[in-house]
């Protein structure tokens, strides 16, 4: 099990009044995406997609079925050009043998929930990773191929140990640098 940030102890007024509008409730998709368009109309005067920042498909999916929890910013870290996905799943699969929904339920996990499941990029994934032979691929039951079971292969352990060799200090230095831009953001709203 992988360790997790904790929840921020500390909520902003905006991501309070959202948690108090839905606490308490499971809302459908659809009452979930009113809500969150009316709590924003509140927030900012305008619609999300007339705001000048929040426009546009990296804050389309504010609201997810668990209110508060999808973070754009994860998502872009684990997105095509953001590039850990296939690092991820590849670790995954090194812990153990999965399923595809086992995967998106695992990198739901590891992420508190703030990356949305999304076959529509796992699994093209797991067929280039099957197609490069990084991963082998069998289905649960070939004459009905309902379920497919993912395994990474010897050469894709290879593959890991060097994705993970390149990828280290590149992703200890966006840390560091996105915590000293969040230290510098916030400073002068902590000290008032």
């Amino acid at each position: 099990m992988c360790s997790r940030r904790k929840e921020s102890q500390e909520e902003t007024p905006f991501w309070h009044g959202w948690h108090q509008r839905c606490r308490g409730h499971r809302h459908p998709p659809h009452k979930l995406r009113e809500m969150w368009r009316t709590h924003f109309r509140e927030s900012f005067g305008m619609e999300p997609e007339d705001h000048w920042f929040f426009r546009g498909r990296r804050f389309k999916k504010w609201v997810s079925s668990v209110p508060g929890k999808f973070n754009p910013f994860v998502g872009l870290m684990l997105a095509k050009g953001g590039g850990l996905l296939p690092l991820l799943v590849l670790h995954l699969l090194e812990e153990q043998p999965r399923y595809g929904n086992e995967i998106m339920k695992a990198l739901q996990d590891h992420t508190n929930g703030r990356w949305v499941n999304n076959p529509g990029v796992i699994y093209p994934l797991l067929n280039v990773m099957e197609e490069q032979r990084l991963v082998e691929g069998e289905w649960e039951d070939p004459d009905r191929r309902t379920r497919r079971f993912y395994r990474i292969t010897q050469q894709g352990i290879e593959e890991l140990g060097q994705l993970k060799d390149v990828m280290k200090p590149r992703l200890e230095e966006a840390s560091e640098i996105l915590q000293s831009l969040l230290d510098e953001l916030y400073a002068e709203h902590e000290s008032l």
